[in-house]
């Protein structure tokens, strides 16, 4: 088991992020899906009574997604595996400011393959100790890794001028662009705090794929919270109500594209 807790410092309020997040996460997966691949939305709904970080937070949205990605796993991986396995199933509890997701392969690797990903949003800059509160056995296996949306390297077929933090600004807000040591002056400031907790339990393969999984996350954490803040000026402003609207659209435009034109997005051949 790999545990690593990625921080993502934004200039963000932790109430404009939960609106730019899920703007996002909707945009985004229609870059993710086309060519028989992509995304799937069976759930989107309230949920209650479900205890979140020792029943500090029990009501939310409830989603269920299945991705289709033959494409987006190692080569390695795709070699093993048999033909309609590479499935993965992901649950989301979005208790916000607290989250959680689970990602699984039911199908195929069973009980053998979880990520979870816990997320905690804080109006801060990333100096809070143990915001998950793990047991001490855990955080002495959690490593911290800070992401810096603009000064972090990105992989060359990752890079976009109109995604790049460092040149764009926001006329909505007058934020950025972020050069420099952006995070000491940035005002608003908060973290998303994500702890990712991975294991795959197959023979020979399990510190490979565990680290290629983390390697990944860390990629798609970095583009992902790029493209929150370059986005700023399209959600700033949006209600919750404008959310579940365009979640209700992007899922009839997905379930469209997954079924024509070519495959599209991250793909898995980094090893």
């Amino acid at each position: 088991m790999i545990i690593k807790e990625y921080r993502v410092v934004l200039p963000l309020t932790v109430e404009e992020y939960q609106v730019g997040q899920l703007f996002s996460v909707a945009e985004a997966s229609k870059n993710e899906t086309g060519g028989g691949e992509g995304i799937e939305v069976l759930k989107n709904e309230p949920f209650h009574d479900v205890p979140l970080l020792g029943g500090k937070f029990t009501t939310g949205q409830y989603t269920y997604k299945i991705y289709h990605l033959a494409s987006k796993v190692p080569a390695f991986i795709r070699l093993l595996a048999p033909k309609g396995s590479l499935e993965i199933h992901e649950e989301a509890w979005n208790a916000y400011p607290y989250c959680k997701t689970v990602i699984t392969n039911p199908d195929y690797m069973k009980g053998n393959f979880e990520i979870c990903i816990e997320t905690m949003h804080c109006g801060d800059c990333g100096d809070q100790e143990n915001v998950h509160e793990l047991i001490p056995e855990k955080l002495k296996q959690r490593e911290i890794v800070y992401i810096d949306i603009a000064n972090d390297p990105v992989e060359t077929r990752d890079y976009k001028p109109t995604e790049d933090p460092t040149k764009i600004k926001s006329n909505k807000t007058g934020r950025g662009p972020l050069v420099g040591n952006w995070q000491k002056t940035a005002d608003p400031i908060m973290c998303a705090y994500k702890l990712v907790t991975c294991e795959f339990r197959w023979f020979g393969l399990q510190n490979r794929v565990e680290s290629f999984i983390q390697k990944t996350e860390r990629r798609i954490f970095l583009n992902f919270h790029r493209q929150v803040y370059c986005w700023l000026d399209r959600w700033h402003g949006l209600t919750m109500k404008d959310i579940r609207d365009l979640e209700e659209k992007t899922k009839r435009e997905l379930d469209e594209q997954r079924k024509q034109g070519a495959v599209r997005g991250t793909t898995g051949d980094i090893e």
